[in-house]
């Protein structure tokens, strides 16, 4: 009987520790099959032409013949081009300008909206249109002919007998206006801030409120401070698309980069020393260097956050 019972606890223990294997070792063919697809376009769609746009920038190539080595020729090229830094320049203002104000905006509205006012849905779905058509060809379109010569702009002016410019034919204007179309695209970081007021407990303002707290310290001191991780997000996310902006100043501009070369983007420039004058090892240099800015600005506010942005733990 005992040798019996001992062969049973031997085989239940196999059982267990072969369940214990198999937990500890899961079988994931199926999960990885179905990630198969995901896994060709990282590398050949992704990490692929990175890797080869970096071994390009290090070349001289121009699509009509094989590459040739030609060391740091291309950066150092490309930092001692006055065009070049221009480019930098008119986009490092899109963002440093346009990203404070388009979030400013997208919270104010978001805080407007967070009142529960009637017609909610309709008023966010509206709001949030322009971020679904801001970087399309035909809003580009759109935008040529209200800040043109004869455009709404300047029939809304004419009213009051002003005779305004050819907004995006003046050196002096023509950056702004595209600066007004991307804060024009508030609406997704708004819906960001607005999920965020959600959470934000109504307790905390109903002491506040007994305190004496007005909206402006109860903002100050409950709504932005617990919104500084949205904030924070969003800030990320936007200066991103901003370096990345391309579609408004190639069609508003007509690919020319505007008058005197005051909207010519750093992703403007890029894509003409690429396309149109066939310099890809250039190009591809310049597209390093716009990856290495954007990673820079990004570990920056990461480093800055821990000063500003405040966590429930």
């Amino acid at each position: 009987m005992s040798s019996l019972g001992e062969l049973r606890s031997i085989a239940v223990n196999k059982r267990k520790g072969g369940r214990r294997t198999e937990e500890k070792y899961p079988d994931n063919k199926a999960a990885y099959l179905f990630l198969l697809p995901w896994f060709i376009g990282l590398l050949g769609l992704t990490i692929g032409p990175m890797i080869a746009s970096l071994y390009l920038s290090f070349t001289d190539y121009n699509l009509l013949r094989p590459p040739e080595w030609s060391g740091l020729d291309n950066f150092t090229a490309m930092f001692g081009d006055a065009r070049f830094w221009n480019s930098f320049r008119v986009t490092a203002v899109y963002v440093l300008v346009g990203v404070p104000i388009q979030l400013a905006l997208a919270l104010g509205l978001a805080m407007l909206l967070d009142k529960g006012m009637r017609g909610l849905s309709l008023y966010r779905s509206v709001f949030y249109l322009p971020s679904l058509l801001g970087g399309s060809v035909a809003i580009a379109i759109l935008w040529r002919q209200v800040f043109g010569k004869e455009g709404l702009v300047n029939g809304a002016l004419s009213w009051f007998g002003v005779d305004g410019p050819g907004w995006i034919g003046h050196p002096d204007y023509a950056l702004g206006t595209l600066i007004v179309l991307n804060v024009w695209t508030f609406g997704s970081p708004m819906v960001i801030f607005l999920a965020g007021l959600r959470q934000i407990p109504e307790m905390f303002y109903e002491a506040a409120a007994i305190d004496g707290a007005g909206r402006f310290r109860q903002f100050l001191s409950i709504t932005l401070p617990l919104l500084t991780p949205i904030v924070f997000f969003n800030l990320v996310l936007q200066i991103i698309f901003a370096f990345q902006a391309f579609t408004q100043a190639y069609v508003v501009s007509g690919g020319t980069g505007g008058p005197g070369d005051s909207t010519m983007f750093y992703t403007l420039l890029l894509y003409k020393e690429a396309f149109t004058e066939l310099n890809m090892g250039y190009a591809s240099a310049m597209a390093w260097f716009l990856v290495i800015v954007i990673a820079a600005f990004t570990a920056f506010n990461f480093w800055l956050s821990k000063y500003w942005v405040f966590y429930d733990d």
